[in-house]
């Protein structure tokens, strides 16, 4: 069984050396334990102290190319290395590493293929109450489209088993969190949730320049994932929003002339046939979305079996979707 934790960073040579020398070397249950730091276009001195702190890897980017990017190669790196579960933590020492094994833990129980580390943000003392209001606002709004009941879908702290890693694939290049948990949720991969507590702030967040910027960035995100895999969900509504708003004005022309009102209302009854063209062409966006969806489910299946070409068979250290497996036994 082996673990690989990987360490996205930019410009962390200062709080690097906290976050490698926390990092536990021995997990029970685990055979052999690698840590990679992804440096994103660093400019300082992160890749040369992540080596100094024990760092087995160091993968760099001559520019930097986001934190959705950095996860993924991380995530290639430690396939390709036989990682059968892959940790990511963050550089910025935000996480407390030595839970690291309660991470891991669930997926090697068997119980779970993704597991989470619940920061509890409502006791966050450097968290304003609007930004916490906006955490559960954002995790409700996950939650709502993934199918799941996770307390902190914002959490970079996690646990992949290599099975989950196969059938999940990035398309943002903003953050992975979000679309990670809503893929997961809707190709119903079991994911848990391990309650913890997080250091004190040494920083600022280099991923957005403010919090109206990453709350846009994230309902994106969300939008786009959430059309990936519940099309018909939208463009239904859509469809029967305009229709029912198109209708109106027809059957208010109809009572009023049953009334005796012979008034000119032709702009009113352009309206509503303006509307009910809206409705018609959601209906059509949602049968080419629902086709588009078949089609990428195909391609998802096609992806996972070039990944086990590419890296070997999935074998999950839970067993969870692997579905039966071959007998050994002579006939």
């Amino acid at each position: 069984m082996k673990v690989v934790i990987q360490v996205p960073c930019l410009n962390e040579e200062e709080t690097l050396p906290a976050v490698l020398d926390s990092i536990p070397r021995e997990i029970p249950g685990v055979d052999e334990l690698e840590i990679v730091v992804i440096d994103d276009g660093s400019t300082d001195r992160t890749g040369e102290v992540a080596l100094a702190h024990g760092a087995h890897h160091v993968l760099r980017h001559t520019t930097t190319m986001g934190l959705a990017r950095s996860f993924r190669d991380g995530v290639e790196h430690a396939l390709a290395h036989g990682a059968d579960i892959v940790v990511n933590t963050d550089g910025d020492n935000q996480y407390p590493q030595e839970r690291i094994p309660d991470l891991v833990a669930p997926i090697l129980a068997g119980k779970a293929e993704i597991v989470i580390g619940d920061r509890q943000t409502r006791t966050i003392a450097h968290f304003s109450p609007f930004k916490k209001q906006m955490q559960r606002l954002g995790s409700w709004v996950v939650n709502r489209a993934a199918r799941t009941e996770l307390p902190d879908a914002a959490s970079g702290f996690r646990a992949y088993s290599r099975y989950s890693l196969y059938r999940l694939n990035i398309v943002t290049r903003f953050s992975y969190t979000m679309e990670t948990i809503i893929q997961a949720g809707n190709k119903r991969l079991a994911i848990d949730s391990v309650p913890i507590h997080t250091n004190p702030k040494t920083r600022e967040s280099r991923l957005f320049s403010n919090m109206w910027v990453h709350m846009a960035q994230s309902a994106k995100a969300i939008l786009r994932s959430y059309l990936m895999y519940r099309p018909w969900t939208v463009f239904a509504l859509l469809a029967v929003v305009f229709g029912v708003v198109g209708l109106s004005p027809f059957v208010r022309y109809a009572i009023l002339l049953l009334q005796g009102d012979q008034g000119n209302h032709f702009q009113s009854l352009i309206l509503g046939t303006l509307l009910l063209v809206g409705s018609l062409l959601s209906l059509a966006l949602g049968v080419l979305s629902d086709l588009q969806r078949t089609n990428r489910t195909l391609q998802e299946d096609l992806l996972e079996r070039m990944k086990e070409q590419q890296f070997g068979p999935a074998r999950p250290a839970t067993g969870l979707g692997a579905g039966p497996q071959p007998s050994t036994e002579a006939p």
